[in-house]
């Protein structure tokens, strides 16, 4: 198992970058994929029309989401914490960590973070 930790810089303000990342219609216009997302503790999610599924754990409103990733068969839990800290020029540095990889899908996931996630949500910003 394997940890990932990177921060992206998005052309965003924290409470526009929070809710692009946790309205299902906006992050389907950014993702261009089936969505179901809820800020409800608790409550399930999936991603990128159902390649990413998982539990939401924990919210604090424009600056921290967690949640749980599942990967069948694995012993611990693989939790993703993204935090929003303010940035220059009305921009946001979004930190991300991510625990418990699989080492067989590690690079795929890190190439997901980078192109897919937040690669697309920078996009997404920038052509505003």
């Amino acid at each position: 198992m394997k940890d990932f930790k990177k921060y992206y810089t998005i052309q965003a303000p924290p409470d526009e970058v929070y809710l692009a990342l946790t309205n299902p219609i906006t992050i389907e216009l950014w993702t261009g994929d089936d969505v179901e997302m809820s800020t409800e503790t608790g409550s399930e999610f999936s991603l990128f029309g159902g390649s990413i599924v998982g539990k939401n754990l924990e919210f604090e409103e424009n600056k921290k989401i967690v949640q749980q990733w599942y990967f069948d068969g694995e012993p611990e839990e693989s939790i993703v914490t993204i935090k929003l800290h303010p940035g220059k020029n009305n921009s946001t540095s979004a930190e991300v960590r991510h625990t418990n990889i699989p080492d067989n899908v590690y690079d795929e996931f890190a190439t997901g973070w980078d192109e897919y996630y937040f690669g697309a949500l920078a996009g997404f910003f920038e052509e505003d």
